[in-house]
């Protein structure tokens, strides 16, 4: 049997997937926000507390974007129903298991925000695919600077790991 390729949405439809995945990423990046600065506690390398200090300021630009995203579409964020991002942060990353090696909790905690940013950088991805379908103008130039950030993040991350780790 050949594959069946689904008709293209219609814009009701479009709108109702933006708006699940914009929730989602929303809810997740508040609760993300609300345990930013316990990650920066637990950080020992000083080049990584900056770097928390500088995602968790993103974390609150990216928020305030998408706040205005639901305004310029004239809708607002739904409550939480299920937030994977919430799912990948529980109780810290398992941060608090007494690991005594500094230098593990500081690569747990960049691989941990790492692939939270992984999952920003797709989910956007998809936002902006969509909101280009809707012709949301605004929403997409928004959207964009919300993924540079994520991406931006995610390399300086890498970056760091790559001081920390060896001595290139």
């Amino acid at each position: 049997m050949a594959p069946i390729t689904p008709p293209a949405p219609n814009e009701a439809y479009l709108k109702k997937i933006f708006l699940h995945h914009l929730t989602r990423i929303y809810n997740g990046k508040r609760f993300l926000q609300e345990r930013t600065s316990s990650l920066f506690d637990l950080a020992s390398f000083k080049a990584l507390e900056l770097a928390i200090g500088e995602f968790g300021g993103d974390v609150k630009n990216q928020i305030e974007r998408m706040e205005t995203i639901y305004k310029l579409i004239g809708e607002t964020p739904s409550p939480e129903v299920c937030n994977p991002i919430k799912t990948i942060i529980k109780d810290e990353f398992c941060l608090d298991d007494g690991q005594d090696i500094p230098l593990l909790n500081d690569l747990d905690i960049m691989l941990y925000l790492q692939i939270l940013e992984h999952i920003n950088i797709t989910s956007y991805r998809m936002l902006i695919m969509i909101a280009k379908l809707l012709k949301y103008i605004e929403v997409t130039q928004l959207l964009t600077e919300n993924f540079d950030e994520s991406a931006d993040n995610d390399k300086l991350f890498t970056l760091i790991a790559k001081e920390y780790i060896t001595k290139d």
